[in-house]
């Protein structure tokens, strides 16, 4: 911790009687600093635990620790400006006289300190002012209070925090780039080929492809779209799909707007396809990571082994007061930018994982099907990559079952939130097994039936294991229809869903594609619908499966699940050409999800299958072109995909690829989705980046935006599966 730069003044004043200064040419840069909406963003130390009380946040400060930092709270992602003056004001007491210590500085090295002050707390609220100016610029400031080293227990209370400073109004100035928007990686030679330009023009503007030695191939005239609602924007559509010749570094020019370069070629996605399914290897618990297969700089130790300081998940127990037993639960992928796993992502990951399998069976994609896709340490094994990468998670998801029950555990995860970085094999925190839930159950029904049928020709044995547990499972969901996940919780997502029918429905269908029991039958009910499908909302999968093994189903039903999968297949392709930037996702509220990228591939996956099912372009050319929005052709020219397209996602919310705030580690490896636009910015760094922003904007790429950049195991599974998709075509 750096010692005070440059303080220009610093003076403490009575709480009675003051008027706030006016800063009429800078800004707030705290959020919730009257605690009217309760503790967040504010944290404090695990050792700190603090409440909203009275109006005011409260801690309670322990004894016996050393540091000033051993004990804090705070609030981060604070932007700083170089060269600005910024003033810090609180109000703060405590139950015995105490000086404390608070700072604005970075939040990670080299910890540049503009603002460093000791002060003196009674019993008598105190209001205290400070002004120092920034010598850095940065947006990931952190103000913090920090009572470490007490000799005896004390009680903190603060309201009222304000830090003022800066020219630059919250979110800055966004730079989106050429208004001419396109597909940053490429186009398919045989497919469709279309940009999206920002003018409020009514009239067709000219365009010029250009090659890479800026010589013009092509022209034509664009076409109107006028108004687009998801983004604000008034936009033409530029279509050069009869432009047929493979070539790298093509850019469109619309008057003096050129776009960002682009290639057409016929195996764009073949290194789409590998990335995608890298990140899972990446993400894996429970075993080195080894720069053989990714590098040396994604190589990691194993985490969560139990090796200090880990306290490992070998011998996980339950959270305090659920159970008393302890299970080993180690292996599987680490659900996102945390260190925790969970049953219900995990299941629709391995299940896209194993669908995309099946999709390559059926269709003769050899890719799809081999062994050696992958650098992953199975490669060579006789088995295809694809159900190796499955079969980690399929077998963490089988250990989160209670033998005594047939039960499983929803999720295991640390009893409170990691700061960035952590890398996983330094992750000291306790980690607890959650109560089973009914969906956690019906997910391992699922995905185990699945994994009985697509495994009996190549390990018998677990087929034979992966199918035990499910009809186990099975058995314990009915005996239990109403094993609820609680709302809410520290140190993980809570992933709560108190509706079942739908993992009833999917189960059941897996469970009779893979058996053939005539008794699983009367519980597929669910049908699916444009709303599509999602962790939380499963019944959908029942209809794709259905569809796709029309000879396991009888007639009537495989029939009306294949009317049913093209008439929402047809929907998307209309809310793809109701929109300027194609996307079959298009929210009926207005209101973009989080993870709202996953709901574009989603939606696309379901366009592929039909596709699959009748050989009909247009679905073929829809799926295409829910490429492109996701690879750059959208309202902020920006890819979601790292490592595709010159303005491609690289900060994504994660514990170790945090290359963003510490440089000696990693960005994001090649292929991870970022999470994509989200309506209810419900990140700090989102609310103060993104107030207002219209749904399709509502992004940033930055490391601390967990509400619209982070990464998931259930996303980019989903990206796997159409990247095979356009890979095979």
């Amino acid at each position: 911790m750096s010692a005070t730069l440059r303080l220009s003044a610093a003076c403490v004043l009575l709480l009675a009687g003051l008027a706030s200064p006016a800063h009429a040419d800078s800004y707030e840069r705290l959020l919730n600093g009257s605690f009217d909406s309760g503790k967040d963003p504010w944290w404090s130390s695990q050792n700190t635990p603090s409440r909203v009380e009275s109006g005011r946040l409260c801690a309670d400060v322990p004894a016996g620790t050393t540091n000033p930092w051993d004990s804090m709270i705070g609030q981060n992602d604070v932007p700083l400006e170089d060269g600005q003056p910024y003033t810090l004001r609180f109000t703060a007491s405590a139950s015995r006289d105490v000086t404390i210590r608070t700072t604005v500085q970075l939040a990670g090295p080299p910890y540049t300190t503009p603002l460093d002050q000791r002060p003196e707390l009674t019993a008598t609220p105190r209001t205290f002012e400070y002004t120092a100016t920034s010598n850095v610029t940065d947006s990931h400031g952190q103000l913090s209070f920090q009572m470490g080293g007490a000799t005896e227990p004390y009680t903190l209370c603060l309201d009222e925090i304000s830090l003022v400073g800066g020219v630059l109004p919250p979110g800055g100035v966004r730079d989106l780039g050429s208004p001419v928007r396109v597909n940053q990686h490429g186009y398919a030679i045989s497919g469709p080929k279309r940009a999206t330009i920002v003018n409020p023009g009514t009239e067709p503007l000219e365009w010029r492809l250009l090659d890479a030695r800026g010589t013009a191939v092509a022209r034509g005239r664009t076409r109107v779209h006028g108004a687009d609602a998801m983004s604000g924007d008034q936009v033409h559509v530029a279509d050069f799909s009869s432009v047929r010749k493979a070539g790298t570094g093509y850019t469109l020019a619309v008057g003096d707007q050129v776009s960002l370069p682009f290639d057409l070629g016929d195996d764009l996605y073949d290194g789409l396809r590998r990335d995608a399914l890298a990140y899972f290897y990446h993400n894996r618990s429970g075993i080195p990571i080894e720069a053989a297969y990714v590098g040396d700089a994604y190589a990691r130790p194993a985490g969560h082994l139990g090796v200090a300081p880990n306290q490992g998940d070998t011998r996980v127990p339950c959270l305090p007061g659920t159970c008393d037993h302890t299970l080993d639960v180690r292996g599987g992928w680490y659900d996102a930018g945390d260190h925790g796993k969970y049953v219900v992502n995990g299941a629709l990951a391995a299940w896209q994982l194993m669908d995309l399998y099946e999709r390559s069976l059926r269709q003769n994609d050899r890719e799809g099907t081999r062994d050696g896709l992958l650098r992953i340490p199975e490669a060579g094994n006789g088995v295809p990559d694809v159900l190796d990468e499955a079969r980690w998670e399929v077998e963490f998801l089988l250990r989160m079952q209670v033998p005594a029950s047939g039960l499983v555990h929803h999720k295991m995860h640390d009893a409170a939130w990691t700061g960035h970085p952590t890398i996983p094999h330094l992750d000291a925190q306790p980690r607890y097994l959650y109560p089973p839930s009914t969906a956690a159950t019906l997910n391992l029904a699922a995905a185990g039936a699945q994994c009985a049928r697509i495994w009996k020709a190549w390990d018998r044995a677990f087929a034979r294991r992966c199918l035990e547990a499910a009809e186990t499972a099975w058995r314990a969901a009915r005996a239990h229809p109403d094993l609820y996940a609680p709302p809410g919780g520290e140190g993980g997502g809570a992933y709560d869903d108190t509706d079942v029918s739908d993992e009833f429905s999917w189960a059941a269908a897996e469970l009779y594609a893979t058996t053939g029991k005539r008794s699983y039958l009367p519980f597929v009910t669910t049908k699916l619908t444009a709303d599509g499908f999602s962790w939380q909302s499963t019944g959908a999968l029942a209809d794709l499966t259905v569809a796709r093994l029309p000879g396991r189903f009888p007639a009537a039903m495989s029939a009306a699940a294949r009317r049913r999968v093209l008439s929402v297949a047809d929907r998307h392709v209309r809310d793809m050409n109701a929109q300027g930037y194609a996307n079959p996702y298009l929210p009926a509220d207005g209101k973009y999800v989080w993870g709202s990228t996953s709901a574009t591939t989603n939606s696309a996956m379901i366009m592929a299958t039909a596709y699959d099912l009748t050989l009909d372009r247009r679905y073929r050319e829809a799926v295409l072109e829910s490429m492109d929005y996701l690879l750059g052709r959208n309202a902020l020219n920006q890819s979601y995909v790292t490592g595709y397209g010159e303005r491609a996602s690289h900060n994504q919310h994660h514990r170790f690829w945090a290359h963003q705030i510490d440089p000696s580690l990693p960005a994001p490896a090649p292929g991870s989705l970022a999470g994509g636009p989200n309506s209810g910015l419900q990140d700090p760094v989102a609310q103060r980046n993104l107030a207002g922003c219209t749904p399709a904007k509502c992004y940033i790429d930055d490391l601390g935006s967990w509400s619209t950049n982070e990464v998931a195991i259930n996303w980019n599974s989903s990206l796997a599966w159409i990247a095979a998709f356009t890979d095979s075509l």
